[in-house]
């Protein structure tokens, strides 16, 4: 993680906005799953998968961009309303990161 970011989900954004995928991965669980909320399947899970498809994403889509547009935290639960940009396009998503022992253990994306 980032010098100086103890927050796992403010990182993870940080290092997504700066393409950084090994800064990325580091705020995640080794077994974490991300999944699509409204169907329950899973899109990607553990850092190799992870670090694959974010390298590509990165890659292709050199403007992608994630902005924190409202935050709320409950337990070891953090929901965050974000705009993320890429290919010329912004989508607004609700993604709720669920933390273990101070990483992201689960991500549920909602919208899109």
């Amino acid at each position: 993680m980032a010098a100086g970011m103890d927050d796992p989900v403010i990182a993870q954004v940080a290092a997504y906005n700066a393409h950084d995928v090994d800064g990325f991965v580091a705020c995640y669980a080794t077994d974490a799953e991300i999944v699509d909320g409204a169907s329950g399947r899973t899109l990607m899970s553990g850092h190799a998968e992870m670090r694959e498809r974010y390298a590509r994403l990165f890659a292709t889509h050199p403007d992608a961009h994630a902005d924190i547009r409202e935050r709320m935290r409950e337990g070891d639960w953090v929901v965050d309303h974000e705009l993320v940009r890429t290919g010329g396009e912004q989508r607004g998503y609700v993604v709720a990161y669920r933390l273990r022992a101070g990483l992201i253990s689960r991500v549920l994306i909602l919208g899109g």
